[in-house]
């Protein structure tokens, strides 16, 4: 299972540990990854989704699940996500 959150696509970056010394050794820094339970209103289910805690955030701050997915550029999101996106499109057209 990848280390990137299926809706943002926020994954791993690497960077350094810089010692006292200045001794400089490689090092990762992993999103925080959730699983979380979303509510689609559109479709009248639920979805569970990995997602990175300020994703989660996010979601929230903009209305829920189906007004983040509308928003965001598909291509950061997963491709369980486009799947989402794509049902509740075709949910609200109706």
């Amino acid at each position: 299972m990848a280390r990137r959150c299926e809706l943002t696509g926020k994954g791993v970056m690497v960077g350094n540990n810089v010692s006292h010394a200045l001794n400089r050794t490689r090092r990762r820094f992993l999103p925080n990854l959730v699983n979380v339970t979303l509510i689609s209103d559109a479709l009248n289910r639920s979805v569970k989704l990995r997602i990175a805690a300020a994703a989660l955030r996010t979601v929230e701050h903009r209305g829920g699940l189906d007004a983040f997915l509308l928003k965001q550029d598909d291509a950061d999101l997963s491709p369980l996500a486009l799947g989402i996106k794509k049902e509740v499109r075709a949910a609200l057209a109706v």
